[in-house]
């Protein structure tokens, strides 16, 4: 574990070298998406609860030695100012982004067994360029989350018909037997904290209250539980899910999870790729549905774990006063 430092005394930092490598350690994790932050994200995505006085000293004394870099409001680790450019475009184009994905989360949510629906990916991170989605992280009932998915990406087929496609991510599904992310890295804490619940406020109070271990990775970050609307009554879902409350309910999710799979594992053999280059996977469960693209967790959080130790061996001098 890189930060055996931080775990023996998670609520307090006592060293002025402890809070530096910790800020290098935030930034390197943005620094992977290209995406410098401001003062206040710095705060937010420590790994350790922080002292105001010894940050303030340490961000000012990282960037008198040049290990870090200050353009306008941004905190970076690349002395180039085009991302500063570039972040304060991506977060226009989101605000306008995020806009549509509401109104997208309006209409999913009218979906048989759907009970939560999330704004995640980049856009969560208030981000976006000309080849973003609107990524959505979708909540169901208990043991029908596959006849949902099923509904739902029949719906998006029809969407193709009107290029409205990128609007209707829905690449990760979870339902409520199973809230608990079984991962637990620093890209999985990071991703359920920027977590933009949009409906279901009860459902998202659940699921952050059953992930409650990203305190230890980000013990600064309030999540968003108070953006999701509660979940309005339809007599037209309820009866809908009426017909599959039932013995026949259980072996139809059952079967289009085997068919879903079974699709999936296809795709993947004949490394079919996705529009970003990447070969189609999904990891498939009962109670879980979500991309898996060549271990793509795994090398993100090695690349940073990596990145950080490089940072602090190659500054060990300066980070160490």
């Amino acid at each position: 574990m890189l930060y055996k430092f931080v775990y023996k005394q998670p609520l307090t930092i006592s060293t002025l070298s402890e809070i530096k490598k910790n800020i290098l350690a935030a930034l390197a994790y943005f620094d992977a998406f290209t995406y410098p932050l401001t003062r206040e994200e710095v705060c937010l995505f420590l790994p350790v609860k922080y002292d105001q006085h010894n940050f303030d000293d340490a961000i000012t004394c990282l960037i008198t030695d040049r290990l870090i870099y200050r353009f306008d409001r941004f905190f970076t680790l690349r002395n180039d100012p085009y991302l500063i450019s570039r972040r304060n475009k991506g977060n226009q184009m989101a605000l306008e982004m995020i806009k549509t994905a509401r109104k997208v989360g309006n209409m999913l949510i009218k979906f048989p067994y759907v009970r939560g629906i999330a704004i995640s990916g980049s856009l969560s991170k208030n981000y976006a360029d000309e080849a973003s989605d609107i990524d959505l992280f979708i909540v169901t009932a208990a043991n029908r989350l596959w006849i949902a998915r099923t509904l739902m990406h029949c719906f998006k087929k029809l969407t193709f018909l009107v290029n409205k496609q990128h609007c209707f991510c829905m690449n990760y599904y979870i339902d409520e037997q199973q809230l608990e992310i079984a991962e637990k890295n620093i890209y999985t804490a990071t991703e359920i904290v920027t977590l933009i619940p949009i409906q279901g406020d009860v459902t998202f109070a659940n699921f952050f209250a059953e992930n409650a271990w990203t305190r230890n990775f980000l013990p600064n970050h309030i999540m968003r539980v108070s953006t999701a609307k509660a979940l309005e009554k339809s007599r037209l879902k309820h009866l809908l899910e009426s017909l599959f409350n039932n013995n026949f309910g259980d072996w139809l999710d059952n079967r289009l999870m085997k068919i879903t799979a079974g699709r999936w594992g296809t795709k993947t053999q004949q490394k079919r790729m996705n529009s970003r280059g990447f070969v189609l996977a999904m990891a498939v469960d009962k109670h879980f549905a979500k991309p898996d693209p060549n271990n793509f967790q795994f090398k993100l959080v090695s690349r940073y774990e990596n990145k950080v130790a490089q940072l602090l061996q190659e500054n060990k001098h300066s980070v160490a006063n």
